[in-house]
């Protein structure tokens, strides 16, 4: 039996203290991750009509994820790489029901020298998304971040808007009380006229048609509002009128996606 020199064992336990003692000497990276506008397999819209193929590499590197959905996450996954082995996929669950204490769990692997992928339900992670607080717990970490280009539903309608792109403001979600709501309006309204700033805000889908009689209602005749529903879809439909204008014309946006923009020149 041949004996190991003294060096020859102090190597060999540097070794094993390397792999199971100290901690990467570099993270992992995590990567933002777009996704279609809508559901796969929903619509004829390929996911290679709106992604770059960086994102399909980025894919097939990746086993960790951070998403808003599980479900609909692996679906985007397979239609991006349907070879992709799903019971390998590691996902952990972001939503607003999430423990903050769950956060830094998640980016475990990140701190492990593991890269990951940071999931949204819809378009660009971090933009109207749970996923914000994750790249803020990255940064916070010293992990680098990783943005990937993808549709974003925001910029594109205020691309198609014809409104000011130099200044604009995106509001989120009105409010669902009818006052609160009312006074919102008015103000994104006088904000926009003020500041020379577009206002951007959405609705719940099974509300856009009841928000769209609130706006003729409320907003002054000659104040713009566009409307971007279904983008990059095939029932895209995206218009810029007048409130006086809107009056005369006719829109379903019952369960549609929509960007609702306003400015008053």
């Amino acid at each position: 039996m041949k004996i190991l020199s003294p060096a020859s064992v102090g190597l060999f336990l540097l070794l094993l203290y390397q792999i199971f003692i100290m901690k990467p000497t570099t993270f992992g990276k995590l990567y933002l991750i777009p996704c279609t506008l809508s559901t796969p397999g929903e619509t004829t819209v390929l996911p290679e009509d709106v992604l770059p193929h960086q994102v399909k590499r980025i894919i097939d590197c990746i086993d960790y994820y951070i998403v808003e959905n599980e479900k609909t996450a692996r679906k985007f996954i397979k239609s991006i790489l349907p070879e992709k082995k799903q019971p390998e996929l590691k996902i952990n669950i972001l939503n607003k029901h999430t423990e903050i204490a769950a956060h830094n769990e998640f980016i475990q692997p990140l701190l492990n020298g593991v890269n990951m992928g940071l999931l949204s339900e819809s378009g660009c992670p971090g933009i109207a998304d749970p996923g914000a607080v994750i790249v803020k717990l990255a940064h916070e970490k010293g992990i680098q971040v990783v943005p990937l280009v993808g549709p974003s539903s925001i910029l594109l309608a205020l691309m198609a808007s014809g409104m000011n792109g130099q200044s604009f403001a995106f509001n989120g979600y009105l409010p669902i009380d009818k006052n609160d709501k009312k006074q919102s309006l008015k103000m994104y309204e006088r904000l926009s006229q003020e500041k020379n700033q577009t206002q951007l805000f959405i609705e719940t889908p099974y509300r856009n048609n009841k928000l769209m009689e609130d706006l003729l209602q409320l907003l002054q005749p000659s104040t713009l509002l566009c409307i971007a529903c279904d983008i990059t879809l095939p029932t895209e439909f995206i218009k810029t009128k007048t409130i006086n204008e809107w009056k005369k014309e006719k829109a379903d946006l019952h369960n549609r996606p929509c960007i609702f923009i306003i400015h008053k020149m």
